[in-house]
């Protein structure tokens, strides 16, 4: 039987293998562009700069995250409802206190974010404080923290880095080979053609497989996060309530980054959105079942 701590080991070995198919990857690439262009020392880098994203993104991938969403660190004086609502309920959930941040956009919602609990960042719009009340945004605040807890916020942050960087490459080679000069280097021998139809190949798939990997961050995590955090609060409603109002503004947010759609309480391109989407493409499970699933209606 599934229990939390199941589930957070299973984050850690998740985290792992995602940096190991991240490594995997890009080595097929410098492979790929090693023996393309005959030149061994491609490879080396390309095992440098795999080893280095991986350092990279456990480290730092909070920070690109808090970039991204355009967040700003939030004060007790300013944003007191926030700031004693993530204070308390850290105490409650025997966690340090996170750092508090916040999006000044009206579209309502949340995320959180960093490497572990030492080091973790929980971020709301502007747009959900205006519409939550304290047990509302209580229950969001746990749904979060419960995050922070339960262990997925490191995968779903490094997630963010790996998949953006795999991206990056395969961008750089369709770039060099329509601008550049790819397609001489042995494009002589017969086996030319083959390999750069490979490399083309690789190019389209490496965005898709960065697709992929977003969405094996299992959807699962969210209903196990609302169910962790009705259990920190003792009160469902408050965070059932919380998703139907957000669920309501179905605008997307202003600032926004595919990269990091999976990490928000709700899809930032607009609810209604994912509803249409549905099923495997969505980055979030359809409201009405998280409700029913804290609720039972």
């Amino acid at each position: 039987m599934s229990t939390l701590y199941t589930e957070q080991s299973k984050n850690v070995t998740k985290t792992w293998l995602l940096m190991a198919m991240f490594f995997a990857v890009v080595i097929l690439f410098g492979w790929f562009f090693s023996f393309y262009y005959n030149d061994p020392n491609i490879l080396y880098f390309f095992v440098i700069f795999s080893v280095l994203m991986n350092f990279f993104s456990y480290w730092f991938s909070d920070k690109i995250v808090l970039k991204l969403a355009g967040a700003k660190e939030a004060s007790r004086e300013e944003y007191f409802d926030l700031y004693t609502s993530v204070e308390n309920l850290s105490i409650t959930a025997g966690l340090p206190m996170p750092k508090v941040y916040v999006v000044n956009d009206n579209t309502p919602n949340a995320f959180a974010t960093g490497r572990n609990k030492d080091h973790a960042v929980v971020c709301a719009t502007t747009g959900l404080l205006a519409i939550l009340d304290k047990t509302e945004l209580e229950g969001v605040i746990a749904h979060e923290l419960s995050h922070v807890g339960n262990k997925d916020m490191l995968l779903s942050t490094v997630v963010v880095v790996l998949v953006g960087f795999v991206t990056i490459i395969a961008d750089v080679f369709r770039r060099n080979l329509f601008f550049g000069n790819l397609g001489r280097s042995r494009d002589n021998n017969k086996g030319g053609g083959i390999l750069l139809l490979i490399g083309i190949i690789l190019s389209i798939l490496a965005p898709i497989f960065a697709i992929l990997i977003q969405l094996a961050i299992s959807r699962k995590r969210e209903f196990l996060a609302d169910a962790s955090g009705a259990l920190l609060t003792r009160y469902p409603e408050g965070l059932a309530n919380a998703l139907r109002k957000i669920s309501k503004y179905n605008q997307p947010m202003v600032r926004q980054s595919s990269a990091i759609a999976h990490l928000y309480i709700a899809d930032p391109k607009g609810l209604q959105i994912g509803k249409k989407i549905g099923g495997f493409f969505a980055t979030h499970p359809p409201v009405e079942e998280r409700i029913k699933a804290l609720i039972g209606k």
